[in-house]
């Protein structure tokens, strides 16, 4: 470990409070990340559906529900986590299959060629999954790859305090 992340590892994320709620997602609040839990308006036909975006910077106003717009603003020590919700109808499909939240990540999950798009260092991973009779992907992406030792443990202690309500209790349909 290179000594620009030794500084980082005594960061040990706290509690900062109450759980931010909505459309059926609750965060517990942990000390320097900015959560948000929103639903874009639909346009024309389209449904629309739950997104949470959870970064160690502050998130801009304007974001895509994959980060376009804030991964950008990521320095090597930031984390960007998003769990960003499908139409019901796709919970019971092959890409959704796994049942409840994903095993914590490992530092080997992450690559570099799996993001949306590559900004610098920047490393990720996506997993898809159903929970409640709703469809999930989680999408992570961290600061820098020499640092996924520990910036992967960040993200999970954030992934630990996420829970969802079953379809039709506050989700999207």
């Amino acid at each position: 470990m290179t000594g620009r992340w030794r500084s980082f590892l005594a960061l040990a994320p706290t509690p900062a409070g109450p759980a931010v709620s909505a459309q059926g997602i609750a965060v517990a609040s942990i000390q320097g990340w900015d959560v948000r839990i929103y639903r874009r308006d639909p346009r024309g036909p389209e449904t629309t559906h739950a997104v949470l975006h959870a970064a160690t910077f502050p998130l801009p106003p304007v974001r895509g529900d994959y980060g376009d717009g804030a991964v950008d603003l990521m320095g090597p020590a930031d984390v960007f986590v998003a769990l960003v919700e499908f139409h019901p109808s796709s919970a019971s499909t092959a890409l959704f299959a796994a049942r409840g939240f994903p095993s914590p990540l490992t530092a080997d999950d992450v690559s570099r060629t799996s993001l949306q798009r590559q900004v610098g260092r920047q490393a990720g991973v996506q997993r898809f999954f159903n929970v409640g009779g709703r469809a999930w992907c989680l999408y992570v992406v961290i600061g820098d790859w020499d640092g996924r030792a520990w910036l992967v443990p960040r993200a999970n202690q954030l992934v630990a305090g996420i829970e969802v309500q079953a379809s039709g209790i506050g989700g999207g349909g």
